[in-house]
């Protein structure tokens, strides 16, 4: 992904909503397509995590750090995170955006958590 703009960025404890973005992004001279999971336990709803990140992004913007993004979210759910056993569970849904690709959230999340025991499940909202 960017230095700039994790892959992932989650609560490091918690339950709590999550939503999987596909980030288009021009940094520099390069042009970077991306899937990317934010998650935090603040927000109350899903879309409040896309307001979060897309201010991130306009922050970065307004920094010169990057040049023009878009953003896309893929649907979303929920995250269990017990960093004490080194456990993740993502799972649910979200009723603004979907359900989103619990598979493909847990291979992004296993970039960042090596080491972790990390599952995803259709079961629960």
């Amino acid at each position: 992904m960017s230095s700039k703009i994790p892959e992932v960025d989650i609560d490091p404890s918690g339950v709590f909503k999550y939503i999987l973005i596909k980030l288009d992004v021009q940094e520099d001279s390069d042009k970077i397509t991306a899937d990317v999971v934010r998650g935090y336990a603040e927000c109350g709803y899903h879309a409040d995590i896309n307001d979060k990140f897309n201010d991130d992004l306009k922050r970065l913007k307004k920094e010169g750090q990057i040049q023009n993004f878009k953003t896309k979210v893929q649907g979303g759910g929920r995250i269990q995170h017990d960093p004490d056993v080194k456990m993740i569970k993502v799972y649910g849904y979200s009723q603004g955006y979907g359900k989103a690709d619990h598979e493909l959230t847990v291979e992004i999340l296993k970039k960042k958590y090596p080491g972790y025991d990390i599952s995803w499940s259709d079961e629960g909202y």
